[in-house]
């Protein structure tokens, strides 16, 4: 098996996704700011690496792959998962604090997350890997009231092309799925809302299903890549949103 480092693992897709490559038998670096989380996905599991840190931190990013690479002798895959959402507001109500929280995950950690992969596996041998990052269906297209995150999400979006064309010399692929209304902590909190105002509930889909699609991603031998992946609950107002 091989060896991913999963950020934004201490919950919600990421907490998904590290517990399916644990189950796999890959060595799974789990990459969040909350270390006790990550202690208890780690439990059990020899092949868990806890790497407490925050992603919007470029020199913990740097300790943190260095690490893993340490521990585990490579690194084959970065799920460049980690991310955040702030309030919905028009632009004109959002908080300069809210938008320098949004960029310093969603778009400074996605960056520095995907710097330190790069340059572990340019410099590994045999050289190369796979870069797969976590955009959004709002990386395409927006919901009211978003500036933030589906500013940071779009440039999500340049930066897996970019890095795709920049990886080729080096073996690196690089690819994005995008996802809908997967089931986690966050979405269960907006279905019990809408079931207590008598509301329907927003479509959505099981958590698993997403972590199937990033296992998917990340197996296909290196001749093969998915540059982009749309995973979502079906009935979601996103064809045609708007």
């Amino acid at each position: 098996m091989g060896s991913i480092l999963i950020t934004g693992a201490s919950g919600g897709i990421g907490r998904a996704c590290a517990e399916r490559f644990l189950g796999a038998g890959w060595t799974v670096g789990l990459m969040a700011r909350r270390a006790d989380k990550l202690e208890e996905i780690a439990a059990g599991h020899e092949n868990a690496v806890v790497l407490p840190g925050d992603v919007g931190d470029a020199a913990a990013v740097v300790t943190a792959f260095a690490q893993f690479a340490d521990k585990a002798g490579r690194l084959d895959v970065l799920f460049n998962n980690a991310g955040i959402f702030t309030p919905a507001a028009p632009i004109d109500e959002i908080s300069l604090d809210d938008w320098h929280r949004a960029r310093s995950v969603n778009l400074d950690g996605m960056f520095y997350c995907a710097r330190a992969a790069f340059g572990q596996m340019r410099r590994q041998s045999p050289q190369g890997g796979r870069i797969i990052n976590n955009g959004s269906i709002s990386a395409h297209s927006p919901r009211e009231g978003s500036a933030t995150y589906t500013t940071t999400k779009h440039a999500i979006t340049g930066l897996t092309k970019t890095i795709s064309l920049d990886g080729r010399a080096f073996d690196i692929a690089c690819g994005q799925i995008d996802i809908g209304n997967a089931r986690t902590e966050l979405l269960d909190g907006i279905i019990e809302k809408a079931k207590a105002a008598d509301e329907a509930p927003p479509p959505s889909m099981d958590v698993g299903l997403v972590a199937d699609a990033v296992m998917n991603m990340a197996t296909l031998p290196g001749e093969a890549n998915v540059q982009f992946m749309t995973i979502m609950a079906t009935k979601m107002p996103y064809i045609g949103r708007g």
